[in-house]
Formats: structure tokens, C-alpha cells, sequence
């Protein structure tokens, strides 16, 4: 198998003022032409910072692929940086440079002197066409590697590699390079460490298939990937250690591979004919844009009522006032109430109901910050669940609003 290196280039990178959402994008389609990525480093528009990175990735890959640092401006010195390190002269291509000229001409702009930067690349070099911006990229192959530069905006980045970039590599590498099938477990209701206590035993008993965990805003993922042999063995081993791993997880498993917690639970009301109705709190509508964040949501959502105050949980969902003075707005009876009032003035199969403190403020001895109640009223029931969270405010609401979502999943599954 083939090995990979990722730079990416962007002092914004390291402000913490933008995401690199780049190297993903590219680990997981090289991961599907069986080119595995061994490395990465996120370097700033400096000059030694990026020769380091470059000469790190020549050393240890065979294809070493940027992203950034590929505009006429003085900080863009990624293919200046690169090509130094590969003993390339970067020289003016009369192609290239009329297609920057006819550009800025379109548009009635004066073209800088300095963008003819962006038209000079080694004489052997392959010019990766740009269609949604000025920035060409470049793919090289000298002394055994295969050096590819991209622009850093995703969009262009995106579009580059698939219309230019995956060509060539399956055209150099074959196309009968050895694949990668992978199986993504995705888990609700497990930390990584429980899950990964869990699965000690597997994890260390699955050679020839690699295992990593990736959790994010509650999820924990189980990424598995093993080399595609071709014989019904890979497939079986796969197989297999999913079916293991499923099983220590049990009714954590929300989902696999693409499949998101929210159109599970929509798949699954559309499959049953049924209709959700929604009564938020402390999570202020982020449940209900969730879920109707998937188009036509409407076939089974009903919609939602966010009850910020008792005044409006009394109003718009039949909350007793004796319940809020007695137990307050956050605590399992106020939950129920919601729930039940909605679901009866709804009409619906199901409501779900979310009600807590998110924080930072507001919290007590008796009932702290990241204290949430939720509720789901049924036909002939309410199951409520009283859920702590911490880890801030934003982090509070988005695992109130999965977590509802996930207690209606289990309901229909189980």
C-alpha cells in the first residue's frame, strides 16, 4: 500500500479562526484508493515551517500533497518552498499566464504584476486547472514521489482533486492498487474511554484491520478499514469484528457508516407512518433545526414550541402551575407535562420534550448547570431521563437536543 503525507498551509490555520477541513476531505479519498496517510503536519505561511513540513512528508511518503499558500501574494510560498525542496526551477508558462490575463480582463480588473506568480511551475510539472478560482494547482512526479499542490479554499480544493488529482493517481498507481473497505460503528450514550474499555479485548486481537476512535459533540465513532485482498476473507474479517464490536456496544449503536442520528430517527418515523412534535427549553429551538435540517422533514415532523419561560410552558403546553412552584421548570414533572401537553394538542405519536440549564449561570447546589430533563410521551406512556452534562453551554444543548432524539430512537427500535 501506497503512503501519504498532508501539509496544510495557513497561518489561519493555527489562529484557531478557521477549520482544516481539507485533510480530512483528502484522508478519506486517498483511504479509498488504498493510499493510506501516514502523517500530517498544519504549518503557517513561513518559510522554514514549511520546509520542514515538506522535507518530513518527501522523507517518509510517496505522495506528498499540500493545501494553501498557492496565491500571487508575498506569504504564499508553499510551491516556491516545495519545489526548492525537490531541486525544481519554477519557470513562467505562456499558457498559464494567458489564462490569468483573460481573467482579470473579464472582469475589467488590471491584472498585478505579482500574479504571474501563480502562472510559473517546473518544466515537468503537471498544471492543475482552477476552475472556481486563479490559483492553479500542480502535480509532480520526481524520484519516486508524487509531489501535488492544491489551493487552501475547500471548494476549490474539493473540485481540484476530484477532477484532476484522482485521475492521475489511479492513472500512476493502476487501477488495480489494493482498496481499503471501511465500516464506521456510531455510538451515542458511551464515553471513548468506556467504549474503548469495552472493546480491549477486540482491539487488540484484529490484525490486518486498523481500528481508531473519533469522538465529537457526544459521538464516539469506531472507524474500522482493511486492505481490500480481493478474497472473501477481508470482507468476512470486517464482518466479523463489526458483529463483535456491535455487541459490546448494544443499544448504543445508533447508526453505521453515513448514516447521522437524525436521519435515523427520521428514516425510522417515515418507515412506521408516524409524526414528532417537539417542546424545547433550554435548547431554544436547536432541536427542531436539527431535525428539519434534512429536507422534507415535514412528511413527519409536526413542528415545535419553544417554552422559554413557565409563562410559556403554561400557556402553550398545559404545565400546571403547581408543578413549577412544587418542582420547578427543570425536573422530571415539569419534563412529563411538556411532553404529554404537546403530544395531546399536537395530535402527534410522539413528543419530545427538553427542558434544563445550560448555563453559565443558573445553577445551584440541588440542580447545577448541565442538569437536563427529557421526556417522550407515547401512545399509553411518558418515559422521562434525567441526563448531567458539562463541557459549557453550547456543548449542553447540542447533547440535549441528540439525546432526545436517541431516546425516540431506542423507543422504535426496542
Amino acid at each position: 500500500m501506497k503512503n501519504a503525507y498532508i501539509i496544510s498551509t495557513g497561518t489561519e490555520l493555527l489562529l484557531g479562526t478557521t477549520q482544516d477541513s481539507n485533510s480530512v476531505f483528502l484522508a478519506s479519498k486517498l483511504m479509498e484508493l488504498g493510499i493510506r496517510v501516514i502523517g500530517k503536519s498544519t504549518v503557517g505561511d513561513n518559510h522554514e515551517q514549511l520546509r520542514r513540513a515538506f522535507t518530513v512528508g518527501i522523507e517518509s511518503a510517496d505522495v506528498i500533497i499540500s493545501t494553501g499558500g498557492l496565491g500571487p501574494t508575498f506569504d504564499d510560498l508553499t510551491k516556491i518552498v516545495a519545489c526548492e525542496i525537490m531541486g525544481c526551477r519554477l519557470e513562467l508558462r505562456t499558457v498559464e499566464e494567458q489564462k490569468l490575463r483573460h481573467y482579470f480582463a473579464s472582469r475589467n480588473r488590471p491584472m498585478p504584476d505579482i500574479n504571474l506568480r501563480q502562472a510559473m511551475f517546473p518544466v515537468d510539472a503537471k498544471v492543475l486547472k482552477n476552475t472556481q478560482g486563479t490559483a492553479p494547482g500542480m502535480y509532480l512526479c520526481k524520484n519516486g514521489k508524487i509531489l501535488i499542490l492544491l489551493p487552501g479554499p475547500p471548494r476549490e480544493m474539493t473540485n481540484m482533486y476530484l477532477n484532476e488529482v484522482e485521475p492521475l493517481l489511479k492513472k500512476d498507481f493502476g487501477y488495480d492498487m489494493p482498496k481499503v473497505i471501511r465500516k464506521n460503528i456510531k455510538i451515542l450514550g458511551l464515553g471513548e474511554s468506556q467504549v474503548e474499555e469495552r472493546l480491549s479485548e477486540l482491539m487488540n486481537c484484529s490484525e490486518g484491520c486498523s481500528i481508531a476512535l473519533l469522538a465529537a459533540d457526544g459521538e464516539v465513532h469506531i472507524c474500522l478499514a482493511i486492505e481490500d485482498t480481493g478474497a472473501h476473507s477481508s470482507l468476512d474479517l470486517l464482518n466479523d469484528l463489526t458483529a463483535k464490536m456491535v455487541e459490546k456496544m448494544g443499544k448504543n449503536v445508533f447508526a453505521y457508516d453515513d448514516e447521522t442520528l437524525v436521519s435515523k430517527v427520521a428514516r425510522l418515523l417515515m418507515e412506521r407512518g408516524s409524526h414528532l412534535a417537539v417542546a424545547e427549553s433550554c435548547t431554544g429551538g436547536l432541536l427542531s433545526k436539527i431535525i428539519t435540517d434534512i429536507p422534507g422533514s415535514s412528511a413527519y415532523f409536526w413542528g415545535g414550541v419553544i417554552s422559554y419561560s413557565n409563562a410559556a410552558k403554561q400557556l402553550w403546553l398545559g404545565v400546571k402551575e403547581e408543578t413549577l412552584l412544587r418542582y420547578g421548570a427543570v425536573s422530571p414533572e415539569t419534563a412529563r407535562e411538556m411532553a404529554e401537553g404537546l403530544r395531546q394538542s399536537a395530535g402527534t405519536d410522539f413528543a419530545l420534550s427538553i427542558t434544563g440549564i445550560a448555563g453559565p449561570d443558573g445553577g445551584s447546589t440541588d440542580k447545577p448547570v448541565g442538569l437536563v430533563y427529557i421526556a417522550l410521551a407515547f401512545e399509553g406512556g411518558c418515559e422521562v431521563r434525567e441526563l448531567k452534562f458539562g463541557n459549557g453551554r453550547d456543548f449542553i444543548r447540542i447533547l440535549s437536543a441528540k439525546s432526545a432524539l436517541d431516546l425516540l430512537r431506542r423507543h422504535m427500535e426496542y
